[in-house]
């Protein structure tokens, strides 16, 4: 779920797999800090996890413009 992602990977996607992805991950962010706020998260370094994760995947799609 929440793994690392690899730049070298995240490069060989194209646009429109890439805004998908970000919208994805931002449901799960969404998802994990309302189970943080309600009930507390199991694992809460996921949430950072995921920040980078996005981070990494908007810096992927400028680079390939």
């Amino acid at each position: 779920m929440a793994e690392v992602m690899k730049f070298t990977d995240l490069k060989k996607m194209d646009a429109k797999a890439i805004d998908a992805k970000v919208s994805e991950i931002k449901r799960e962010i969404f998802n994990m800090k309302m189970e943080k706020a309600t009930s507390g998260l199991e694992k809460p370094h996921k949430l950072k996890v995921q920040k980078k994760n996005i981070a990494k995947l908007l810096t992927a799609k400028a680079a390939n413009k």
